[in-house]
């Protein structure tokens, strides 16, 4: 009699250290990844619930006050109700569908985030650095070329195109010298503006007083104020004292603490305010994720010696647009000298350690080694095309 044994599956082999830690490092270093859609679907659930409470509300106010003198004027009324349900079913599909795009994108990034582990290593970079690409065109107003990189490369639903859109309106106006989008931006984030003490309602609600000052709608500017400025005034007291002072003084004043008000370069500052409590509500970093790579990688090769005469061709430092983006960097401290192979771009060290020729060129003995068994023990000279053989390079010791 035969008995069938089974037998355990073996387990998969762990996958490498590094693959392994890759999610915990995008997470870290690339936070909105995952937040932006999850912020966008928790603003989605508010918006159709508040929208849902008050027609609801709205319909059950009316439906109790049907008129009874008349038959037809009660259905009338009642037609009237059962079209504002069909509207609002409308609006809640539309709603739901907006819901089931972020839930969608949540799930596309965390999938992304499982791969970590699994994936090609290469595909992995290739994939960050085109979202990394698009974040940056974004957020320098590319927003032509950053859709279309994403449809090229499919990563619709790892880049936040949609959410900078709306902040491209929202700016677009401010630089046109309106606040209306500001302030609707700011009525439908309201609660969570109020719990990172966000001061850009109060700011907004400022400068469109001061702009029926400028107009010299002094009544209607009075009348802004007590309406929309008040309500400010138990936590902005110093603010609104000043600002309200505007209406005896001209708008071409030579008055600093009012000329100041009075300039053009506020809504500058107020795109600036707008820009900061937009990241800061998103989980997004204020800095684009290009530059923040890029000053990670420049604060290893930022030495007293990268200045703009004194840098080697090679060098990053060398070119205009990474010496300014190095420029809050503190300069690397550097206690043992390191030497890159030319050749391989490797760390020349005890175990791959330099080799100079005899025209003084140094390489690393990996490299060398590699180019005398493909070349019958001849070396080549990469940088001036002198041959010599690999005995008469002679190992050098770094200090």
């Amino acid at each position: 009699m035969e008995m069938a044994i089974d037998t355990p599956s073996p387990a998969p082999a762990p996958a490498p250290a590094g693959r392994q830690t890759r999610a915990a490092e995008s997470v870290r270093l690339e936070q909105q990844l995952v937040r932006v859609p999850l912020e966008s679907l928790r603003s989605a659930v508010r918006s159709n619930h508040r929208l849902a409470e008050k027609e609801i509300a709205a319909v059950l106010s009316s439906a109790s006050a049907v008129p009874s003198e008349s038959s037809a004027a009660a259905v009338d009324h009642l037609t009237s109700l059962v079209s504002r349900l069909h509207g609002l079913k409308r609006k809640m599909e539309e709603g739901a569908r907006a819901e089931e795009l972020q839930v969608q994108r949540c799930r596309a990034r965390l999938d992304r985030l499982a791969t970590a582990s699994t994936g090609d290593d290469t595909e992995w970079e290739e994939m960050r650095l085109k979202r990394i690409l698009v974040d940056y065109m974004l957020r320098m107003s590319y927003y032509d070329s950053a859709t279309k990189l994403a449809e090229i490369s499919g990563i619709q639903d790892l880049v936040d195109i949609d959410i900078f859109l709306d902040a491209k309106r929202v700016i677009g106006s401010l630089q046109n010298n309106e606040v209306a989008p500001a302030l609707a931006w700011c009525a439908e984030n309201k609660s969570r503006l109020k719990k990172s003490k966000s001061k850009l309602e109060f700011l907004l609600r400022l400068q469109e007083f001061v702009e029926f000052v400028k107009a010299k709608n002094f009544i209607q500017a009075i009348a802004y104020a007590r309406k929309h400025l008040a309500p400010w005034g138990s936590i902005h007291m110093k603010e609104l004292q000043r600002v309200t002072a505007t209406l005896v003084f001209k708008s071409n004043t030579n008055c600093t603490p009012y000329k100041i008000l009075f300039e053009q370069n506020r809504w500058d500052f107020l795109v600036d305010v707008f820009k900061q409590d937009f990241c800061k509500l998103y989980g997004m970093t204020l800095e684009p994720l290009l530059n923040i790579y890029l000053q990670a990688g420049l604060t290893a090769l930022k030495t007293p010696f990268c200045s703009e005469g004194s840098c080697p061709k090679e060098d990053p430092l060398s070119l205009e647009g990474f010496r300014k983006l190095a420029e809050p960097l503190p300069v690397s401290k550097q206690h043992h000298s390191k030497l890159v192979c030319y050749i391989t771009k490797e760390l020349m060290d005890t175990e791959n350690p330099p080799r100079v020729l005899p025209n003084g060129y140094v390489y690393s003995e990996k490299a060398l080694q590699e180019m005398s068994k493909k070349n019958d023990g001849k070396i080549t000279c990469p940088r001036t095309g002198d041959v010599c053989e690999f005995s008469d390079c002679v190992r050098a010791f770094i200090s």
